[in-house]
């Protein structure tokens, strides 16, 4: 997959996306629910409800590009509850979900350990 550089912003669409919208659909989807505008030159991410693909769409001087990408076992870590519609990434944290990382983790989990020996 052509990966994005790394400073373009990026819009993830917290709510699940029907994978059978092509690029049109998918730009009207930008411009009518999120509220954003197409032709900014950001990328807008889109997930279905399992997880398991997702699709970017961006701008590109004279079109529209669409991405795609379908994993066979696992799952993208993806924000399911939060209270936007859309989260926004840095082209650096994009590449890191769709290499499986958790982008929305806040550090470690603490752990409360009771004696040292």
């Amino acid at each position: 997959m052509i990966r994005p550089r790394m400073d373009v912003t990026v819009y993830l669409c917290v709510s699940p996306v029907d994978m059978r919208k092509q690029a049109a659909t998918l730009a009207l989807l930008v411009e009518q629910s999120l509220r954003r505008n197409i032709f900014e030159g950001a990328i807008y991410a889109f997930a279905n409800r399992r997880a398991d693909r997702v699709k970017l769409i961006y701008w590109e001087r004279n079109g529209l590009v669409l991405w795609s990408k379908r994993l066979e076992k696992q799952r993208f870590i993806w924000p399911r509850f939060c209270s936007d519609e859309t989260v926004s990434l840095s082209g650096a944290q994009l590449n890191a979900l769709l290499d499986g990382f958790d982008v929305f983790q806040r550090g470690h989990e603490p752990i409360a350990y009771r004696r040292v020996g």
